[in-house]
């Protein structure tokens, strides 16, 4: 028994609200993957705020007509195919299937789409190699911390310094007057 016509409408409905929630689509060839599989695949994504799609090609063609952000994944729906959503992490959702592919050998990244652009493989190589967001997060409050500990430092030298220039200048006044008094 085939899928109804409200089911149909179901599954382009929740692919267009996945859809608007990500960041970047990518679209693998998955062809030859055991459920097993893409269970693994599925569990390695989650961590990331990544979701797996195994839809037919018509079903997601009909989710992005309309959607300029989208249209340029229609040249990618061929043959068996997933859909990545990356709704996070980026770049640790490339790097998540990436250790899978290495795992299973079976699947193939066609591309992907991120703001309207076509990625190629080293595009999306590229964004692999950008620091995850907890990293970019670290590296900011290290920058923030090293700036406070610099104007903390700074504040507290004025009055030293000028501390031991009034001690310079007492020095001074007392020296100038103990020879004038040996004099």
């Amino acid at each position: 028994m085939g899928r109804t016509l409200e089911n149909k409408q179901e599954i382009v409905a929740e692919l267009k609200e996945s859809l608007s929630q990500s960041q970047l689509a990518l679209v693998i060839d998955y062809q030859g993957l055991t459920v097993a599989e893409i269970t693994d695949l599925r569990r390695r994504l989650r961590p990331t705020g990544t979701t797996c799609k195994v839809t037919k090609n018509t079903f997601m063609g009909i989710a992005i007509d309309g959607q300029e952000n989208w249209q340029p994944m229609s040249e990618l729906l061929q043959g068996a195919s997933a859909f990545l959503l990356v709704k996070e992490d980026v770049s640790g959702a490339i790097k998540a299937y990436q250790d899978f592919q290495k795992a299973s050998k079976k699947t193939q990244l066609r591309g992907g789409v991120m703001e309207g652009r076509v990625l190629k493989e080293p595009d999306i190589k590229a964004l692999a190699d950008l620091p995850s967001k907890e990293q970019l997060i670290a590296q900011i409050a290290g920058a923030i911390n090293a700036l406070a500990t610099k104007i903390a430092v700074g504040i507290n030298e004025v009055p030293a310094a000028l501390g031991r220039s009034i001690q310079a200048v007492s020095e001074k006044d007392q020296n100038d007057g103990a020879q004038s008094d040996a004099a």
